[in-house]
């Protein structure tokens, strides 16, 4: 069988199309990519740039191609921000918008976006859509049966699948599984949450009757016919100042490296471009080759002997022909071989870039970069060959001879890869009775991928039975784990191979790999690499040896039959590199109450624009089309922590095409100051002028004519550092107290002590003295980077669009720089795509910079920032370290605690002084009886912390919990109890928080505690727990439950309503929608409001109103969004404007009520404007002194699983029930609890943030960080959003939900120890050591090998030790 493409005409211009719309180029830059031409050069904003490295999948698109012989179009997902232009040629494109939009009709997937609450800030969602499209295009080619009306061939694992790659910041993915689901098959639909479509209980035929129809023949997109009858092949593509290439076969291929050609004309070789994702390539280059269509390149055939994979062919093509094809003369167990090849493929990158990226790109990069390549290991393993063409030459090489070989020459060519058919036979060794078994594995961050590996293995052994198992041969390939290639293990191969397999012979190898496996110095986690292939091949051997009893796996069903009976024996504890269980979630519940007091208030109505954010309509920042004469900007940030810096170099403007200036403090214009940003504070430095204070500080912004040039011009700076007579930096906490380098804490921020520790000490039966608790940094990771456009008006004014969650400070930044008054500077903020507290504060310099370039220059000037620039300048989570010391009761107790906290806020203030109240807020949801504390924030030479999702709180209370797990290890209680007796009790909680205590109905936390203990079946799932961990050896679960107390302030806001000619509502609030749903609820406010004046009509105010964008000189005074309860001040804003024009009126409605009877709504507003009522009305709501504080409460029960012979952490349950009062919108609140819980299982548990010596983040990119991912979140996920009635003090009896469930996701951490817990005990029986065990503290966050560490890196040799003991 053989793939390939036919030959076409010779020479033509670029010609694809988008969403059926035909575009022909004769000149394009080859280096220009999809979203590049997409974003800059269509009206098609909703592919995004989310991360430029194919990481987050915001930019995806469907790409179809049309073959002319089958006549069939293929279609599939591509990365749209690393796939060139010039390689569509013939393709047609189809983005969100060209499945429907608000003028022509919502596709179906926007609606169930939509119904299903799937979109919160919505930057992320047209990825999310196009993928999941995809996959329903495909699904309709297989030959399955076919599905219901309404519903595809999907299945219901396929559709969660199908958005694996996808990155979601907002939501927690829940409510995106639900939609895809939604389409599949075999989908429940009492499985699906909540949603707008129906409600819980309704019958079957209700649900299908109101879900969206689904026709899958009626396809969307056509492929366009003017496309049809035209070929992709052109030997060149007619480009007047470029050159890109299209061979056609071999012949033509060598002749574009002939001699001709100098020497120093570079060439690029394109196949999908994906290697860009890794290698941010900034090179120019000459000459573009497009691979794709040399026969010999692009085909997959086979033969007697092997499979022979044409360089150019992806690796989803790849997959699919291991997968669906008959592997001719090869056994069974050689079938078997090829099915988890390509399974393994499957956890390579995501689908959207393994259906671009090449299997020879990613052989060449791991030769050519030492790119920690999957794909050479797998390939290895099975004794895979090369063959290589340079000019006339051919040569084929084993693939470890090619990887051993100096960096392949750019005119030399990688042709194919042949992968042998196996038999029984791997060097030549085996016989007619004996068996082969294969196996892959890898340890990553993500079990389905989209991360690189910590390590990676492939094993296959061949084997005979007689008289117990004997190794015939054995091929040992380990890779990626800090080496420059893929490595076979040959000492571990020569010393098996001929063995009996035996304990003691497994422990001798195991041994052996462990000296094989040796990460190069400065690889990361280097012991647990190694403790990783140990752990692997224990998992390939152990089934051979007969234990008495084994963990299986590793083979084929026909080898396991011929083992040795009790060897085969608790199959399913079998690890293979990721924990079983294929299914990405299991299922959820949600329990949600609603109530029509103040209807539409307390609906679960669809978030406000949600259907626009699917379909990508909706304009963010970075949508708005670029003004005429528009430049982009680009930092140029410090990478030392303290230097005099002399001078900034880049590359001459003519080198780098397009740059207009440089702007530095030097341009701030006189009378202005640099400044950048500013809090109460006080403020900090737009630049840094001589003396650069921090990695990460900008020192100017690069201005060209395309974002393209100004970040290339950027990256070429060259800075000048002086540090002569410099103190050195301060980069620890440690280092600031010695040098006292603190930030004043006003005294009213300070919190207040509790009690009195000396006397609370003295009752204490036991004591633990001095403890320390570290803590490190999270990132934002915001999918909107860090945005703006000014663009300069007349009259000396300022107008700037940005993606800021405080405008009205932007403001007053921007004029304070350039010297205006503030009415010359108007910022307007529509919505922003995704926040956390990162475009507070932060975002103020991005704006003012733009609008110091613009002022110069007198030209509008934008800027989107790159991921990395925006990792590394914005700061993140505050640092800690603690030190405590507590006394406590033998029955758990605690009587006394004192904190010493030492707070790293970097090098300006931000909104670091209020951090020692919000630690302390959350902490103290546990009574201490006394609490002391010394809080010191320190200044040191670390880019300035800021405001994350929980600011402080989600610190505390970690703090807490990990005290009490302490006091429980001590007292050898179960921690649960231990938190049981230290709940408040009312009085207590007015002890330690005064007047936010409220009053005692409204304390509710001893009540969700209880019933969420019984409803999460907590008692009977331990008991489970505990037989679990009896069972299984290496597989050990744990579960925990923790509170939490949330202290929230509401402060001022503003707002305006105004009633136009026809009766719609315009409604303007000083809080931004970020995605919390603010808009939405102040939509439903505003129509309970004013539905208040009873006329007829006003039961459909809800779709009369809209909220329009923030406008820093229309509405004054707008105040941070942020602390979670600017929606509930907003609301209340916007109903003290409804109640004045409810006011004005009522005397008119009374008047035409005597006149006419009934009043209709549209006709009282028609006879207001006439009668000159003032129909517009502003207001600024200032809560009172006695209520502007109040507490939350909430708890989560989860439940992990821990695989300890990889560290592998997976979230079997979490149960949270969270007081969100009376709410508002429950769907909202329920999307604002499960997205913050799981953005807390990214501190506690996945992301990773690490800087280098001199304070410069290096988790800077998808690659090094990684946020949750649907495969990495609870696999059954149970909310309730409890109702606790009225709270008078509330607005309208509600409490915010943004916040607060971040905490819980502790309880994810916690359960983990308590799984390591029962792990450590296991370890000490194997070592034979009596007592209890030691106490430990496991890091945050729990990354694999942490979680590994405290299991033992040495565990498979302390069980082997303790089996050859006996």
């Amino acid at each position: 069988m053989e793939e390939t493409e036919k030959k076409g005409p010779r020479n033509g211009n670029l010609v694809f199309a988008i969403n059926g719309e035909k575009f022909e180029l004769t000149n394009i830059d080859p280096s220009t990519t999809l979203l590049e031409f997409l974003r800059s050069h269509t009206r098609f904003k909703s592919p995004k740039l989310g991360c430029g490295e194919g990481g987050c999948g915001a930019c995806v698109v469907l790409l179809s191609k049309h073959d002319p012989i089958l006549d069939q179009v293929e279609d599939f997902t591509v990365s749209s921000c690393l796939t060139l232009l010039c390689s569509l040629n013939g393709c047609s494109i189809t983005t969100s918008e060209g499945l429907g939009n608000s003028k022509d009709g919502f596709h179906p997937i926007h609606e169930r976006f939509a119904g299903f609450h799937a979109s919160q800030c919505g930057f992320c969602t047209p990825g999310m859509c196009m993928s999941l499209f995809s996959a329903l295009t495909n699904a309709e080619k297989t030959h399955g049966p076919e599905p219901l009306t309404g519903f595809s061939k999907l299945t219901v694992s396929e559709a969660e699948r199908a958005i694996a790659g996808n990155l979601c910041r907002c939501t927690g993915y829940r409510p995106i599984a639900d939609a895809c689901k939604s389409f599949a098959a075999d989908v429940d639909l009492e499985d699906l949450g909540i949603n707008s479509f129906w409600r819980k209980g309704e019958p079957k035929e209700v649900k299908l009757k109101r879900l969206p129809s689904y026709y899958p023949k009626d396809r969307v997109t056509k492929f366009p016919e003017f496309l049809k009858g035209r070929s992709t092949l052109k030997m060149k593509i007619n480009l007047e100042n470029f050159s890109w290439y299209i061979p056609t076969n071999l012949e033509e291929l060598r002749s574009l490296f002939n001699s001709n050609v100098a020497d120093d004309v570079q060439i690029k070789l394109v196949v999908g471009s994906t290697g860009m994702g890794y290698y941010k390539e900034l090179e120019h280059y000459d000459r573009y080759i497009d691979l794709r269509y040399v026969p010999e390149l692009s085909m997959i055939r086979r033969n007697e002997k092997e499979i022979i994979i044409g360089a150019a062919v992806t690796i989803s093509r790849v997959i699919v022909f291991l997968k669906e094809n008959d592997t001719g003369n090869s056994s069974s167990d050689g079938k078997q071989v090829f099915l988890k090849i390509a399974n393994h493929m499957e956890k390579i990158a995501s689908g959207f870039i393994r259906n671009s990226g090449s299997i020879g790109g990613n052989l060449v990069m791991a030769q050519r970069k030492h790119f920690p390549s999957d794909i050479t290991t797998i390939l290895i393993a099975v004794s895979s060959t090369v063959s290589i063409m340079t000019g006339h030459k051919h040569e084929t090489l084993t693939l470890e001879e090619f990887l051993a070989r100096p960096p392949i020459h750019t005119r030399s060519v990688l042709l194919s890869i042949q992968v042998p058919l196996l038999d029984r036979k791997i060097n030549g060794n085996g016989g007619s009775g004996s068996k082969l078994a294969f196996e892959t594995y890898r340890a990553s961050p993500r079990p389905l991928g989209n991360a690189l590996p910590y390590l990676n293995a492939a094993f296959l052994v061949n084997v005979s039975h007689a008289n117990g198992v004997i190794v015939n041969d054995i091929r040992l390939v380990f890779g990626a784990y800090g080496t420059k290639h893929s490595i076979r293990a040959r000492k571990v191969e020569d010393y098996l191979s001929g063995k009996r397999l035996s304990a003691n012979v497994l422990y001798e190898a195991v041994k052996l790999v462990k000296g094989a496996v040796i990460p190069e110095f400065g690889t990361s986690y280097a012991a647990y690499r190694s403790s990783l292939a140990v752990s692997f091949l224990f998992q390939f051997l152990s089934p051979f040896v007969n234990f008495g009893s084994a963990i299986c796996g590793g083979l084929s069903d026909e080898l396991v039959g011929h083992l040795p009976k009790d060897s085969s024996t608790n199959c399913n504890e079998i690890s293979t590199g990721q924990l079983v269980n294929s299914a990405v979630l299991s299922s959820a519940k949600q329990e949600v109450q609603s109530g029509r007091e103040y209807y539409p208030v307390g609906e679960p109505t669809t978030k406000s624009g949600s259907a626009i954010q699917a379909s990508g309509e909706a304009v963010y920042v970075d949508d708005i089309p670029s003004p005429p004469n528009c430049l982009h900007g680009a930092f140029i940030y410090s990478t030392k922590p303290l230097a005099h810096v002399r001078g900034v170099e880049i590359k001459s403007y003519t080198q780098l095409n397009g740059v207009a200036a440089v702007i530095s403090y030097k341009d701030i214009p006189e009378g202005g100051e640099n400044v950048g940003s500013k809090t109460i504070f006080g403020v900090e430095p737009l630049f840094a002028d001589d003396l650069t204070r921090c990695a990460g500080e900008p020192i100017a912004l690069v201005v060209a004519e395309t974002q393209k040039s100004a970040n290339i011009a950027a990256n070429s700076a060259v800075i000048n550092y002086d540090t002569e007579n410099l103190d050195p930096p301060i980069l620890t906490v440690e280092e600031a107290v010695k040098r006292s380098s603190f930030f004043e804490v006003p005294p009213f921020l300070y919190p207040e002590k509790v009690g009195d520790f000396s006397k609370g000490m003295a009752e204490a039966d036991h004591k633990i003295l001095c403890s320390e608790i570290k803590l490190g940094s999270q990132n934002h990771f915001y999918m909107e980077t860090q945005t703006a456009l000014a663009v300069p008006d007349e009259d000396n004014c300022m107008v700037v669009y940005s993606s800021i969650q405080v405008p009205e400070y932007a403001q007053i930044v921007i004029a304070k720089c350039l010297g205006l008054p503030q009415h010359n500077v108007r910022v307007i903020t529509r919505r922003v795509g995704g926040g956390f507290g990162g475009k507070a504060i932060r975002a103020m310099p991005v704006a003012t910079a733009c609008a110091l370039a613009a002022h110069k220059l007198r030209r509008p000037v934008r800027t989107y920032l790159n991921r990395k620039t925006d990792m590394i300048i914005t700061g993140g989570r505050h640092p800690m370290k603690i030190t405590y010391s507590v006394g406590f009761k033998s029955n758990g107790k605690v009587t006394a605690l004192h904190l010493d906290i030492l707070i790293d806020a970097g090098i300006g203030a931000d909104i670091s002084p209020v951090m020692p109240l919000n630690v302390l807020g959350s902490l103290k949801k546990y009574n201490w009886g006394a609490l002391s504390f010394d809080i010191k924030v320190c200044k040191t030479n670390r880019s300035s912390k800021t405001a994350m999702r929980g600011p402080g709180e989600v610190q505390g209370s970690f703090i807490a919990e990990t005290i009490v797990e302490n006091v429980a290890s001590i007292l050898l209680m179960e921690v649960d109890s231990v938190r049981n007796i230290n709940l408040h009790t009312f009085e207590s909680l007015n002890v330690f928080y005064g007047g936010s205590a409220g009053e005692a109905p409204e304390y509710t936390l001893g009540e969700i505690w209880d019933k969420l203990g019984a409803s999460s079946c907590m008692v009977q799932r331990i008991k489970t727990i505990e037989q679990f961990n009896q069972r299984n050896r290496w597989h050990k679960r744990g579960i925990s439950r923790v509170p939490i107390v949330h202290q929230l302030i509401v402060r001022p806001t503003p707002g305006r309503v105004s009633i136009l000619w026809d009766g719609s509502i315009v409604v303007e609030v000083g809080g931004i929608e970020l995605g919390q749903g603010l808009w939405t609820k102040v939509k439903q406010m505003t129509a309970y409001a004013l539905s208040s004046i009873g006329c007829d009509g006003t039961e459909n105010l809800l779709e009369k109103v809209r909220v329009i964008q923030s406008d820093s000189l229309s509405l004054v005074q707008g105040g941070f969004t942020s602390g979670s309860t600017t929606s509930e001040s907003s609301c209340e804003a916007v109903r003290l404007c409804c109640n004045i024009l409810v006011e004005r009126l009522g005397p008119l409605k009374s008047k035409l009520q005597e006149q006419m009877g009934a009043v209709n709504w549209n006709a009282l507003i028609l006879q207001a404007h006439f009668e000159a009522v003032n129909l517009a009305v502003n207001s600024y709501y200032v809560p009172d002194l006695n209520s502007m504080q109040y507490l939350n409460y909430g708890a989560a029960v989860s439940e992990v699983e821990i695989d300890i012979l990889t560290g592998e952490t997976k979230i079997m349950q979490s149960d949270i029930m969270y007081d969100c009062g009376q709410s508002m919108n429950p769907a909202v609140d329920l999307g604002q609890i499960e997205g913050a819980f799981v953005q807390g299982i990214g501190f506690f548990m996945l992301e990773e943030y690490l800087t280098d010596a001199d304070g410069l983040t290096i988790s800077d990119s998808t690659w090094t960080y990684k946020i949750p991912t649907i495969d990495t979140i609870p696999k059954q996920l149970n909310v309730e959003v409890w109702n606790s009635g009225h709270n008078k003090k509330r607005v309208l009896s509600s409490k915010a939900s943004g916040e607060p469930p971040l905490l819980l996701a502790v309880s994810v951490h916690c359960a983990t120890r308590a799984a390591i817990k029962e792990a450590r005990k296991q370890l000490k029986s194997w070592s034979r050591i009596d007592g209890p065990d030691s106490a430990f503290q496991l890091d945050v966050p729990a990354i694999m090998p942490v979680v590994k560490n405290l299991c033992g890196l040495d565990i498979v040799e302390r069980y082997l030790e303790s089996l050859l003991t006996d």
